[in-house]
């Protein structure tokens, strides 16, 4: 048998398999969708404090949208989950800052893992008609899922955390925060419906309208909000003192100095009734330490006890004291005494959300496996029941620190008070943004309760916040600050109270409901 010869012209054929033109450009697309993802969850978290660029949110949901939209729930588990990961990895490094990277990066993954669950969900309901309302609805069903799990709820990167600046804030004051995240992201997703149409020619009335009204009706019902946000003193003013003391230094190990820092708070509130002495300063009708402030138990602590009843004497006001007090079982409580000059000790509250990797150490055996600072974590016992403080004509309710981020707690913190007090300690995350975070959650609290918001660090940073949200007052990063305002006492109970967790829970269930709808549709277009 004679092998014919090839020819000069003839092109040599190779072995090795070549990639259809089509399936190369198909995972060009993917990558272009994956990059896009990632980069619109950097956009979201760019969009928060301390940075003022709020408009970047609904942009994020906008390419969010344009990525998910007529994509398989799987792909959109994936893309989502990109989303996730650029959103969460920078939102959450400070919880690094101390345990290190062995609870930022599992943590912030985890959360990466809630958003993706939506983002598959959202996916789905890309094809059903005014979908960017449904996909908004399953986006607050989302943050519902992650403010119950894991660890007790972990709702940090809520949207509306993320607009203390922007034209959305009005809204906490009629729904709170699932109202915020939900008109956000309907103006992004609106946005990708719009121009998905505009960019297929599509351009009649009647095929804008939806997309076009999903847009602006958001931002139309958040300037429609503005005259229902009460700024007035109706119960009164009071005269309220915020002592920053300041720490020896940054990180967890400021514990080992708790007697520098009780020292520091007793030491500015002597300097501050100084200055009202002289006629510097106002007198206060109270004062607000933050938390922490007395790592020592003053009731197993003499010269803590005396510390403190110093300096309740000396600026003659009832000081809230955050404090560590330690049970018979050992165990510490993380706690806000009321401390009255004349009478001492006369109320507690202690904290009910404690927070993980730091109040508490989940899965402590664990991590405990793969770095030693899991074993600093606290063993911290949790409160039960909200308190409110009567200090002076003030009714003072209380969210310690993390708890702020709860809807549910500092809804029922704010129950029964006309001022909210935020004491907070910041010192162990460093000079991260957490502080930045923190406060932007305060001033959505205001507006969603009516409330003024006294907000004690003991590095920074404090602050007064109006009921509006505006910030009157702010200290600087560790550096010692008294800072001295005659706020608005309100007893207003604003539409959000009313409503309570009913907002949250009617617009999840009715974005599952379109879920299931369109599930079921699928599946009878299929079998048909």
């Amino acid at each position: 048998m004679v092998t014919p010869a090839v020819k000069p012209d003839e092109p040599a054929v190779s072995d090795e398999p070549v990639a259809p033109a089509p399936r190369r450009q198909a995972l060009v697309a993917v990558l272009v969708r994956v990059v896009a993802a990632l980069g619109a969850g950097v956009l979201l978290f760019l969009s928060g404090p301390p940075r003022t660029l709020w408009w970047l949110a609904p942009i994020a949901f906008a390419v969010l949208g344009w990525v998910l939209v007529g994509r398989r729930a799987r792909a959109g588990f994936g893309y989502a989950l990109c989303f996730g990961l650029g959103y969460m990895v920078p939102l959450l490094a400070w919880t690094g800052e101390f345990v290190g990277a062995v609870a930022w990066l599992p943590l912030s993954a985890a959360e990466a893992l809630l958003v993706a669950l939506p983002g598959a969900a959202i996916a789905v309901v890309t094809r059903l008609p005014a979908w960017p309302v449904w996909a908004a609805l399953l986006w607050v069903a989302g943050e519902t899922l992650r403010s119950l799990f894991p660890f007790g709820g972990f709702p940090w990167g809520n949207v509306a955390f993320t607009q203390p600046e922007g034209v959305y804030l009005p809204l906490a004051t009629v729904a709170g925060t699932p109202l915020i995240a939900f008109a956000v992201a309907l103006t992004g997703f609106g946005a990708a419906a719009l121009a998905r149409r505009l960019l297929d020619r599509d351009r009649t009335v009647r095929r804008l309208l939806a997309p076009a009204l999903a847009t602006v009706l958001p931002v139309a019902a958040a300037f429609g909000a503005i005259p229902l946000v009460g700024t007035d003193a109706n119960d009164g003013t009071a005269v309220v003192a915020i002592v920053q003391g300041n720490v020896p230094r940054a990180g967890l190990d400021f514990n080992a100095q708790r007697r520098a820092v009780l020292d520091n708070h007793a030491a500015r509130t002597q300097e501050l009734a100084d200055d009202v002495a002289a006629g510097r300063a106002e007198q206060p009708d109270l004062v607000i330490w933050p938390e922490n402030s007395s790592d020592i138990d003053p009731f197993r602590n003499p010269d803590a006890w005396g510390r403190i009843e110093s300096a309740a004497q000396a600026i003659d006001a009832p000081i809230a004291v955050g404090s560590v007090l330690v049970g018979d079982d050992g165990r510490g409580r993380n706690t806000v005494l009321l401390w009255d000059p004349e009478q001492g000790p006369v109320d507690q509250y202690t904290k009910r959300k404690l927070q993980p990797f730091g109040e508490t150490m989940p899965w402590r055996e664990f991590f405990g496996l793969f770095t030693s600072f899991a074993d600093r974590a606290g063993d911290f016992v949790p409160g039960t029941e909200p308190v409110v403080f009567g200090m002076g004509n003030a009714r003072v309710g209380l969210a310690t620190c993390y708890e702020v981020a709860f809807n549910g707690v500092v809804r029922e913190s704010v129950e029964g008070s006309n001022l909210l007090a935020v004491p907070t300690n910041n010192a162990t995350f460093g000079y991260s943004e957490m502080t930045y975070q923190q406060l932007a959650m305060d001033r959505v609290r205001a507006v969603e309760h009516g409330r003024s918001v006294v907000v004690s660090a003991t590095s920074g940073v404090s602050a007064f916040v109006r009921p509006d949200g505006s910030v009157s007052q702010q200290s600087g990063m560790f550096t010692d600050a008294a800072l001295v305002e005659r706020v608005a006492l309100r007893s207003t109970t604003t539409l959000s109270d009313r409503l309570g967790s009913s907002p949250e829970w009617v617009l999840s269930l009715a974005g599952l409901a379109a879920l299931a709808a369109a599930i079921v549709i699928r599946r009878r277009a299929r079998a048909s």
